[in-house]
């Protein structure tokens, strides 16, 4: 594959890189292996042209994607080289850019989901359209839990708060939202908004974002992640009301404790978690 001068692939030709640009080129190309690495590398192209269509300046310009020409089973993903700083965006300015991101990405036919496969690391997220926020939800929720006992095992009590999730925690919720007269329209979001995948740009000393995988959903849905992963600075990022109450007990309880085996500390954390969802739903 070639790039021409104005950027469009040229998928019969192969490409000519200078040797002085090995080491510039090398830090800026994601290279996978097999299926699973195809499917993360044009997720991940088609989630990046998405928001650099939608805001350019918030993320570099992705190139293109493809196969190596001589091992069918690797592949990579291939974006401009933007030097960044080793600290988080200003928050304000994050929040502003977000914030023109969502109100300038409505999805294209109005639904919930993406028109490609897109992968959280290896793991297929759900990207069928759906025409509601709570049904697109739903489905979501429900591929998790399926990935999860094919990972770790039936388990019967995380079974039973699984059904309780699906047929009274998300209704209760997000219902509510779509009905009544109320209506939301579903934004293209990054997808994995976390301090690993944010930035700010040297020259422009703007926030900048990137490694998306997108979907169009209701503008909040991963901004739970800027709390989730501890961070103090990240966890301004999301005014939720839930927000400090999810990082306290995020914090305070999934923590293995001393000789707790991982295998058994992961069964107890997805009981304790699912247990906790469950236990709210009564409340609300």
């Amino acid at each position: 594959m070639a790039i021409t001068d104005d950027r469009e692939p040229v998928w019969d030709q192969p490409i000519d890189v200078p040797e002085r640009w090995i080491k510039v080129v090398d830090t800026n190309v994601a290279v996978t292996q097999n299926a699973i690495g195809k499917a993360m590398v044009s997720g991940e192209y088609e989630s990046m042209k998405a928001l650099h269509d939608a805001l350019p300046e918030l993320t570099p310009k992705p190139i293109a994607w493809g196969t190596f020409a001589h091992d069918e089973n690797v592949h990579f993903f291939l974006c401009e080289f933007v030097v960044m700083t080793d600290d988080l965006p200003d928050v304000e300015a994050s929040m502003k850019m977000l914030a023109d991101l969502h109100s300038k990405s409505l999805s294209p036919n109005g639904q919930y989901g993406f028109y490609v496969p897109t992968l959280q690391g290896t793991v297929p997220q759900r990207t069928e359209w759906a025409n509601s926020w709570e049904e697109f939800f739903t489905k979501s929720i429900k591929l998790v839990f399926e990935n999860e006992e094919r990972s770790q095992g039936y388990d019967e009590e995380v079974q039973r708060l699984c059904q309780e999730t699906l047929s009274k925690v998300v209704p209760r919720l997000l219902r509510p939202l779509e009905t009544g007269g109320r209506h939301i329209e579903p934004r293209l979001i990054h997808g994995d908004i976390w301090d690993g995948n944010t930035s700010t740009d040297v020259a422009t000393n703007l926030p900048v974002i990137y490694d998306a995988t997108c979907i169009y959903a209701h503008n909040e849905r991963k901004l739970a992640d800027t709390s989730i992963h501890s961070h103090a600075e990240l966890c301004k990022w999301n005014s939720h009301p839930c927000v400090p109450y999810v990082t306290k007990w995020g914090n305070s309880m999934l923590k293995p404790t001393s000789g707790t085996s991982p295998s058994r500390f992961r069964k107890r954390t997805r009981t304790t978690v699912m247990r906790s969802i469950a236990c709210q739903s009564n409340h609300l």
